[in-house]
């Protein structure tokens, strides 16, 4: 009895929160929910939430592999831009499904989920980067790890608050995927020269507002540390 009362008591577990995103607020958000609420029950038996998340790796490998080709002709980036909206498709539904069905593993979906959405960011700049030389290769890759910089914001700021957040300034994951195609469609249309032109302006742009959701984010986290603060040091002298 003595030994069992030493023994220091396991912790309860905290329960898992990856899969409940905050609610998205997005120019898109509401007509996207919507459509998913509605297909998510017409999927057929046999496709499970996890064969939608690997699917992005099939489209990123198409996605790199148009960027490639398109040094001979620009008409292949129509093609990367369905499979860009081919992972919008997967990855809206994939853990919808889970849930819908009851069947999801979220932690392992939480983590091959975000894990591949990263996957597929860099496949979409490691396709332009066929279409460039020099110093603009620099300054996509600069802004490969700008892009880069919301999605390690979006993660540190769960790991501290418990609050899962992937939208910022009214925009996020899905006008993203929409900014892609139509810079697709811009460059199939106008050609390279407007890119490599806009490319450092949309550096420091993208520096910028990445800034902005960093000092925002910043703020709400100390103002959650200094509440918890005041609060034990009232309970210490209470």
């Amino acid at each position: 009895m003595l030994y069992t009362e030493l023994m220091p008591k396991k912790k309860k577990a905290a329960r898992f929160t990856g899969d409940k995103k905050l609610p998205m607020r997005s120019f898109f958000a509401d007509a996207e929910k919507r459509f998913i609420t509605f297909l998510t029950p017409h999927f057929p038996r046999w496709i499970e939430g996890y064969h939608l998340t690997l699917m992005t790796i099939v489209w990123c490998i198409g996605i790199i592999l148009c960027g490639r080709l398109a040094r001979g002709t620009m008409h292949w980036l129509w093609l990367s831009s369905l499979f860009i909206a081919l992972q919008w498709f997967t990855d809206c539904f994939d853990g919808s499904l889970g849930r819908f069905r009851d069947t999801g593993i979220p932690k392992w979906g939480f983590y091959m989920d975000h894990l591949l959405d990263f996957v597929f960011l860099v496949s979409i700049f490691i396709g332009y980067s066929f279409l460039v030389q020099g110093y603009h290769v620099w300054v996509l890759y600069l802004l490969m790890l700008t892009f880069s910089g919301f999605m390690i914001n979006s993660f540190l700021s769960f790991a501290a608050t418990g609050e899962f957040k992937i939208t910022y300034l009214g925009s996020g994951p899905t006008e993203m995927r929409l900014f892609f195609i139509l810079l697709n469609a811009a460059l199939i249309v106008f050609g390279i020269g407007f890119f490599k032109t806009a490319l450092p302006f949309a550096t420091v742009l993208a520096l910028v507002v990445l800034t902005v959701v960093i000092f925002r984010t910043q703020k709400y986290i100390w103002n959650i540390d200094m509440a918890a603060r005041k609060k034990r040091s009232k309970a210490d002298h209470g």
